[in-house]
């Protein structure tokens, strides 16, 4: 007589009362926590324009020439006036932005010389012009 392992009145449904626990403990978990998660406060948030506000800086251009004359937009000028408009650029709310175009064969001191100028002024915006050989 050979004995089976599994007996035929065993019931072979699965146990719904653990997973029914466990939906009523999230049900009310859930029930305690959305009131309190919605509750909101009012905030008066100011109101944002649909305008942008491109405010494009004004352009300087700075020539140095090869024997070291200097152009303030194509106006001759010299060292001790050119300090005297950066310090007039710089106290201006919107600062322009100034370009420095130095010739080819100008020497690198005098270029040093304005761009230190323009630091001294508190110029913050500067950069270079350049053409290609």
């Amino acid at each position: 007589m050979a004995m089976n392992a599994y007996d035929d009145d065993e019931i072979s449904e699965i146990n719904m009362t653990p997973l029914v626990d466990v939906m009523l403990v999230l049900l009310i978990i859930f029930m305690i926590t959305v009131p309190v998660i919605t509750h909101s406060v009012k905030v008066d948030l100011p109101q944002a324009s649909q305008q942008p506000t491109d405010i494009k800086p004004e352009v300087v251009t700075l020539t140095v020439k090869k024997d070291g004359a200097l152009l303030w937009n194509d106006d001759a000028l010299d060292l001790p006036a050119l300090e005297g408009r950066l310090k007039a650029a710089a106290a201006q709310t919107t600062q322009p932005e100034l370009r420095i175009q130095g010739d080819r064969h100008v020497e690198y001191e005098k270029v040093v010389q304005v761009m230190a100028a323009a630091q001294r002024a508190g110029l913050q915006k500067l950069g270079f012009i350049t053409q290609p050989h």
